[in-house]
This record gives structure tokens, C-alpha cells and sequence, in this order.
């Protein structure tokens, strides 16, 4: 017979292969605490209903604090012959106190026990990462505000575009992570309703109040469906989604550090704490933490696509192959807070080269929409003063000349309606401080922005 605390119908013990390949303790570890606290919600309905006198709730409950000392100080140690960290709760609780302890698991199933302290343990994971956003949404800021007299190229196709405020670089990526910020926040809302109480699948009938429970808990009300609680995993989804946002930003944003702190760019240079050496060549200074960074979204892409392949074509209910989802929320959720920490003290202590960059913006024919700008402020319809402009572009290539050193009297040979005030234009201060539209890369607008970032974050208190 078995000995399994399921294994009263079986007759032969579980293959240690079957053992190993079914134990989820390994990942299911990080649901302790949170089991803790769902397992004494759920005792102290069982005390309420009568299922367990005040002196058996208050011995249980006793034990259940012992149990999480031992944790804390490292002397409790689980068996991985008990499959999961509930199972070896549950032990610890009969081994101390027998009979009373073989009372705790009356009215509820493992399937609501376990997505109960999931959505536990991701909420209090979820806010760690909020807490880090939060940290680099101010660092963005920080940044943006130290560069508002850096002016850099802008790029569209990897091909210089047009010329911008460092700042606004810095305040587009403040955008893109406060957008992943808020859709964490909004998705808390989804974790907040607690399964516990709706059994294996079909509710409990014990009469337990599952409106205290979630009080308890501190969450927003019950699940609504009993088989919906042990068969959802759209909360999962929800949060991988985020995570994937933020790496996918990182990703982005560690592309544009390589090449800009390569040799053949060199506008950003990194701390000698946030880069490496090579082990072969003295003069390399690597950018690992941006290349890793880049490396790492893989593992987070992946948990997604887990995720939504374990999920595909699952019957309704809960199903073994559920028991996936803690390791690939870890690994994605691990990795994330790795990276927000890391990637926040490189963004801390980055510097722009600012003499090269000085330099370097005005080579080329970064005010070419400029120009056309000039003409068409002048009369000139645009589509006629791009078709302009471009043939200005192209005596500059074929006579191997940068547009801000033209002259007067080349800016005529195009069209008469270049006047004298066009030299003045061909300055990169101008040109940014031109683009004054709400969001745009002047000088007031980075400051209306950077006040705005600064009233929100302001606001924006808490988790």
C-alpha cells in the first residue's frame, strides 16, 4: 500500500522515476510563505464552521508559525519524496500534532491551495518589480534632465535622420517602461481574486466563507467560478506579457549602448564597474551587461511561449500539465528583477562623449528636413522643396561637403527663394528648438516633459 497521503486507493508505491519527473518541488519552494498565510486563512474557517475546536485552530496555528521560523532560520529542510511544498506542510502539521493536524486539508484541494499561494507569491513578486520600475523611471528622468544641452543624432533605419535632445532619447524610454509600469498595475487586479474554497473544482461543502478569506488575504473578492479558479492561468499570461514588454525594451535599448559605445560610434562611455575586460587583448572594455541584457530577453520570450503552449488545447479543469507554469514565471520574473538592477546602475554612471558628439552632428545632412522646412516657410510647396533639398543633398556627396559649410551663393544655385538668413539655420540648436510641438525635442517641450515625468512619478506612490 501506499504511503502517499493520496495513496489509499493504490496498492503498489510510485516508480522513483514517476517520483522525480511528477516533484515540483523545486520550483513550488517559493510558494512557502504565501502557503502559510492562505493555509491559516482557510484554518481560521475551518475554526468558524466548528471543523476544528478554538484549542485545535490555535495548536495548528501555533505549529504553522514554528514551521515558518524553521524556514527562516534554514533548519526545516523538505522532502522531495512529498512531491510539493504543501504536502510537506501538511506532514509537518500531522507529524506534530497527529490527528488534529490531518484536519487542516478538510474543505479545500491542492488545486485551490496551490493557485492560492501562486497568485500570492506573484503578487508579491510583481510589486518587487514595480518597485524597480520605479527606480528606473527616476533614473530616466535623472538622466534626461543632467543632458538637455547634449544634441545627438536621431535615427531611423540605423541612417542619421534628424538631430535631437539626449534628453529626449532618455524620456522615450521612460514612455515605453512607464506604459509596462501601468500594465502591471492594472493587471494586479486579475491576481487579487482568490481561488481558495473552490476545491478541486466544484466548490466546498463546508459553508466556507470565501468573502473572509479574501479580506484575510487582502484580496480584492473571491474567484467567481469554482472550476474557473483551479483552470485559469490567464493571470500567467498577463504577467509574462509584462515581463516580456520590459525585456523587449531593455533589449532595445541595449542595442542602441553596443553600437553606440563601440569605436566607430563612441558617443556613450560606460563605467569600468558596469563593463569587462577581455582575457586575451588589454584594450577591449566590454559592454556584458548590455550584451547579456540583450541575451537574456530570450529566456523570458520563452516562458511566454511556454506558457501559452502549455495552455493550448487544455481540457477544462485542472490538469498536471498546470504544474509548469511556477517555473516559467520564476525564470521569467528572476531574470527581470536581475535586469532592472543590473541595467539601473549602468544607466546611473553612462556619460556622453560630448566633445565627439559635438563633432559629429554636423557632419553629414542631418538638417536636410530643415532646409525644406526654410522653403517651405518661404512658399515652396513641400513636396517640391524635399525634391529641392535632395538635389542639395547630392551636390554635397558628389563634392564631398558637410551642408552646414555651404554658402550663400551655393544655397542660390537651388532656388532663388534661399535668402541670406539661411546660414543661420544651419545650426543644431536651431534646429531642435524649432521642433517645439507637445512632445517634440525643444528645449521647453524636454522641460514640459521632464516636469510632467517628474508629477507623475510624484503621484505615483505605492505599489
Amino acid at each position: 500500500m501506499s504511503e502517499k497521503i493520496w495513496g489509499g486507493r493504490f496498492s503498489e508505491e510510485t516508480n522513483l522515476d514517476v517520483e522525480k519527473f511528477t516533484s515540483s518541488l523545486q520550483d513550488d519552494i517559493h510558494l512557502f510563505k504565501a502557503d502559510i498565510l492562505a493555509t491559516k486563512a482557510h484554518l481560521h474557517q475551518l475554526r468558524d464552521k466548528a471543523i476544528v475546536t478554538h484549542e485545535e485552530a490555535e495548536n495548528l496555528e501555533g505549529v504553522l508559525d514554528q514551521l515558518q521560523k524553521e524556514r527562516d532560520n534554514g533548519t526545516f529542510i523538505p522532502d522531495d519524496k512529498l512531491e510539493d511544498i504543501h504536502m510537506n506542510i501538511e506532514k509537518y502539521l500531522t507529524d506534530k500534532l497527529g490527528d488534529t493536524g490531518k484536519k487542516i486539508h478538510t474543505g479545500r484541494s491542492r488545486n485551490d491551495q496551490v493557485v492560492t499561494a501562486f497568485k500570492l507569491t506573484i503578487l508579491n513578486r510583481v510589486d518587487t518589480v514595480i518597485l524597480l520600475l520605479k527606480e528606473l523611471l527616476v533614473s530616466l528622468i535623472n538622466k534626461a534632465e543632467q543632458n538637455k544641452d547634449v544634441v545627438m543624432p536621431g535615427y531611423t533605419h540605423l541612417q542619421k535622420a534628424q538631430p535631437i535632445r539626449a534628453s529626449l532619447y532618455f524620456l522615450a524610454y521612460h514612455e515605453m517602461f512607464l506604459r509596462d509600469l501601468e500594465k502591471l498595475k492594472f493587471f494586479k487586479k486579475f491576481l487579487r481574486e482568490v481561488p481558495l474554497g473552490a476545491g478541486a473544482l466544484a466548490g466546498s461543502p463546508y459553508g466556507i466563507d470565501r468573502f473572509k478569506i479574501a479580506e484575510e488575504l487582502n484580496m480584492r473578492q473571491p474567484t467567481a467560478n469554482s472550476l474557473d479558479s483551479v483552470a485559469d492561468r490567464d493571470y500567467v499570461l498577463d504577467i509574462l506579457y509584462c515581463l516580456n514588454s520590459i525585456m523587449l525594451h531593455f533589449s532595445r535599448l541595449s542595442e542602441d549602448m553596443i553600437i553606440w559605445t563601440s569605436e566607430e560610434f563612441g558617443f556613450v562611455k560606460l563605467s569600468d564597474a558596469y563593463t569587462t575586460g577581455s582575457s586575451i587583448m588589454p584594450q577591449k572594455k566590454n559592454p556584458d551587461v548590455y550584451e547579456l541584457t540583450r541575451g537574456k530577453t530570450g529566456r523570458v520570450v520563452g516562458s511566454l511561449i511556454g506558457m501559452i503552449t502549455t495552455l493550448k488545447s487544455l481540457p477544462m479543469g485542472y490538469n498536471r500539465d498546470l504544474q509548469e507554469d511556477k517555473h516559467l514565471f520564476f525564470e521569467a520574473v528572476d531574470t527581470v528583477e536581475q535586469v532592472l538592477r543590473v541595467n539601473i546602475g549602468c544607466l546611473n554612471t553612462l556619460e556622453f562623449n560630448r566633445e565627439l558628439l559635438s563633432d559629429k552632428i554636423n557632419k553629414g545632412y542631418l538638417l536636410a528636413t530643415d532646409i525644406a522646412d526654410y522653403l517651405v516657410l518661404k512658399g515652396m510647396p513641400f513636396r517640391e522643396a524635399h525634391s529641392v533639398v535632395g538635389k542639395i543633398v547630392r551636390y554635397c556627396e558628389d563634392s564631398h561637403k558637410d551642408l552646414v559649410v555651404l554658402s550663400y551663393d551655393e544655397f542660390r544655385q537651388f532656388s532663388d527663394l534661399f535668402c541670406d538668413d539661411i546660414l543661420s539655420k544651419l545650426n543644431v540648436f536651431c534646429s531642435v528648438d524649432s521642433r517645439d510641438s507637445y512632445g517634440g525635442t525643444s528645449l521647453k517641450s524636454i522641460e514640459t516633459q521632464i516636469d510632467n515625468a517628474r508629477l507623475n512619478m510624484a503621484e505615483n506612490k505605492g505599489v
